[in-house]
């Protein structure tokens, strides 16, 4: 590793070029974006999939084999009865016989939304409303046979029989914020990356879905100002949702089938620790076995469990654990065929995939080595196994193949970022591959290595010019090698001194140290105003094994922010650094570590700006804080030390502190108590409220004038 980086710190490496004519305006509007992979639904036999064009107003379906485009799904212009110009998304049946379209789609919080949902029989072209009712509905799911569809509206299931045009009652008697079917809470959507629990059985016969109470869980609140340019009104209104905080109740969530014949909904005997989770349920191939993935309240225990959807009765298929806490990609990443499932685990100290039957005995483990699988994308059903990995190093990534031989064989080019899409019969794949010197480049591919075509290509990003970028390896101050990179104006001289911005996200299992296309923001508008951009990705982040991404547990901050000092200390030493105006900005998880380098750095950052940022771990939501802290009534000192807000005191440097005041996921009182703590400690400090916006500050204004502050901020206190 350290031999690869020290080639490529002297190594030009390429970003976009930083001229006067870049503005703040043409990041905001992203003039400059790469072209990315396509959202794509592959039909089940492998051989086609349906890509919607740029402006969403018609589906096409291209064959793999050759890439070109077969048929026209759907036209908004062209079909029966449509009465919508575009639409937000879609869905296809496995056969490509039905399509389930959504539009007016209303966001909800990160990933879950309510629309108007629609459904078009290919062969005939016409449209119909998914149901007759005014509201809106969620998670709209079609059936694998494409004739029925599963539904929620408040909160509740319904089934609609498209043969039929019948609409009938799976579940009754939700309630807003206190019991829910189907949908997850804010938390389970926010932590564990889902929103629709619902899953077929491949037979259509059954639909397996989470019961979630909420009851016991605690009410937060935000208050909504904007009124548009309505001033009659002079009250803001209130908004309410569950939010559970470290250490408190979080909701009960129970696994239930229906019968889609006899009409009978049926409690699954799965066992859940009292307080633990159901982080996934999906049907394996086999419709009479439901896979049901539960964690304890710690998340130091993974069980996976056979559950019958008839009689309700569950085996116990894997156990997995950890001294720390077990891997997310542990259950979301579990694939299941017809003999088989896949799993990836750290056990062995990196991720790597595990092979096990049907009824839970290991087979086989797939991949080895002192590197890390991202993510498994699908096997052929017989011996040949997909992946992404990283055993080039941690700022790469590839795409691989793997038989039950242990034969690995690389389908990608070497030096740069993967990410990949594998068909359901493993015979083609779409692929993304980027590096800081080529814009994203899709194309098909087949899994023998010929390229089929080439989606994009960004070419017209290839023509700009170009600024320097570099890699770098230093070793902090507990003897651990770390990786960054930095970003210099175009007429850099080691003969000059530069003010620096180090900019970091620094949460657990993330990375920003990466060999790929960078997309441009208001740090690049910076170096093009004669500053440095440096990134280092301190311990607890990812790609590089168990030891360096789980060394903070239950001391969430302390190891991140004494990287991002080391850093700073190792900047210091170089000739064209100016040591006394080094800047470090955050936001999120990179605002919390802001304040935490701010109040333990002794002074040698100068600026700081914090966005959105934790003050306090027990102000934040219990799935993902005890995930890496444990409670606060089991880890007292571990929040006492961790905590931006004990801290305030301390703090040194000039900050600018920036929310905004919906955020549902990093909650508004996490400033307010921040603020109140720098006050009662006589520290002076800026702050920039961004009304009703939530946790990504979005929209064409809030952001243009988001990264104006920043950079007059910085721009002001750089002397």
């Amino acid at each position: 590793m350290k031999r690869i980086l020290s080639t490529l710190f002297v190594l030009m490496l390429l970003v976009f070029n930083l001229s006067a004519t870049l503005t703040l305006e043409d990041i905001v509007s992203n003039k400059y974006k790469a072209e990315t992979m396509p959202k794509l639904i592959s039909s089940a036999d492998g051989k086609y999939f349906a890509i919607a064009n740029p402006e969403k107003t018609m589906i096409f379906k291209y064959e793999y084999a050759t890439g070109k485009v077969v048929d026209t799904l759907f036209n908004t212009a062209t079909a029966r009865d449509c009465k919508f110009s575009s639409f937000d998304g879609f869905e296809m049946s496995r056969d490509f016989r039905y399509i389930l379209l959504h539009t007016d789609k209303e966001k909800i919080y990160r990933l879950s939304y309510k629309a108007k949902y629609y459904t078009v029989e290919v062969k005939r072209n016409l449209v119909k409303p998914l149901t007759k009712d005014t509201c809106k509905q969620q998670i709209a799911t079609l059936s694998p046979n494409g004739r029925m569809v599963a539904f929620v509206m408040d909160g509740n299931i319904y089934l609609k029989k498209l043969d039929y045009d019948s609409q009938s009652e799976v579940t009754r008697g939700a309630k807003q914020d206190t019991l829910m079917y189907g949908i997850t809470s804010w938390a389970y959507e926010e932590e564990f990356r889902f929103v629709n629990s619902m899953t077929w059985s491949s037979d259509s016969e059954t639909l397996a879905f989470l019961r979630t109470n909420e009851g016991d869980v605690d009410n937060t609140s935000m208050q909504i100002y904007n009124q548009g340019e309505n001033i009659s009104n002079p009250y803001p209104e209130e908004y309410n949702y569950k939010y559970p905080v470290s250490g408190k109740d979080c909701s009960v969530t129970e696994v239930y089938t229906y019968s889609v014949e006899s009409r009978v909904v049926k409690k699954m005997d799965v066992p859940v620790e009292n307080g633990g989770y159901i982080p996934r349920i999906v049907f394996t191939p086999d419709s009479t076995s439901l896979a049901v993935m539960t964690l304890n309240r710690e998340q130091n225990i993974l069980n996976v469990y056979s559950v019958n959807p008839k009689s309700g009765v569950s085996k116990l298929l894997v156990k997995e654990s950890s001294k720390t806490w077990v891997d997310e990609k542990s259950y979301n990443n579990i694939v299941f065929f017809d003999s088989y499932f896949v799993m990836p685990s750290m056990r062995d100290g990196n991720r790597h995939l595990y092979q096990y039957s049907t009824k839970g005995k290991l087979i086989r483990q797939l991949t080895s080595g002192k590197w890390d699988v991202l993510s498994f994308l699908g096997s052929d059903g017989k011996k040949n196994f997909y992946y992404i990995g990283n055993p080039e190093g941690a700022i790469y990534s590839g795409l691989y193949k793997v038989d039950t031989a242990g034969k690995t064989t690389a389908l990608s080019n070497k030096g740069g970022y993967v990410t990949a899409e594998l068909n359901p019969t493993a015979t083609y794949f779409i692929m993304s591959y980027s590096n800081v010197t080529t814009p994203y480049e899709v194309t098909l591919n087949s899994v023998s290595g010929k390229r089929v075509k080439t989606f994009s290509d960004n070419k017209a990003l290839k023509g700009l010019k170009f600024v320097e970028k570099e890699f770098f390896t230093f070793t902090n101050e507990s003897g651990t090698e770390l990786n960054g990179y930095i970003l210099k104006p175009l007429d850099f001289t080691e003969n000059k001194k530069y003010p620096v911005i180090m900019m970091q996200y620094s949460g657990p299992g993330s990375q920003r140290v990466l060999n790929r296309w960078e997309s441009l923001d208001w740090l690049h508008y910076m170096v093009q105003k004669g500053y440095l951009v440096v990134c280092v990705d301190s311990r607890g982040t990812g790609g590089r094994g168990e030891t360096f991404s789980h060394c903070i547990y239950r001391q969430m901050g302390i190891n991140e922010s004494k990287d991002q000092i080391s850093a700073a200390k190792y900047l210091s030493t170089k000739s064209y650094i100016d040591k006394d105006n080094i800047t470090l900005y955050g936001w999120s998880f990179g605002g919390f570590n802001t304040l935490m380098c701010m109040s333990t750095g002794n002074g040698i950052f100068k600026n700081g700006v914090a966005v959105a940022p934790v003050t306090d771990w027990r102000l934040y939501d219990a799935i993902y804080t005890e995930r890496y802290m444990n409670t606060p009534q089991a880890n007292e000192e571990g929040y006492n030390i961790t905590s931006p807000l004990l801290k305030a005191g301390d703090l040194k440097g000039n900050l600018l502190l920036i929310t905004g005041t919906a955020d549902d996921n990093v909650r508004f009182i996490n400033t307010m108590q921040y603020t109140t703590a720098l006050i009662n400690a006589g520290k002076q400090f800026e702050m920039q409220l961004y009304p009703d916006c939530n946790h990504s500050i979005l929209g064409y204004n809030n952001r243009l004038h988001l990264y104006t502050r920043i950079c007059e901020f910085i721009s002001r206190n750089t002397r």
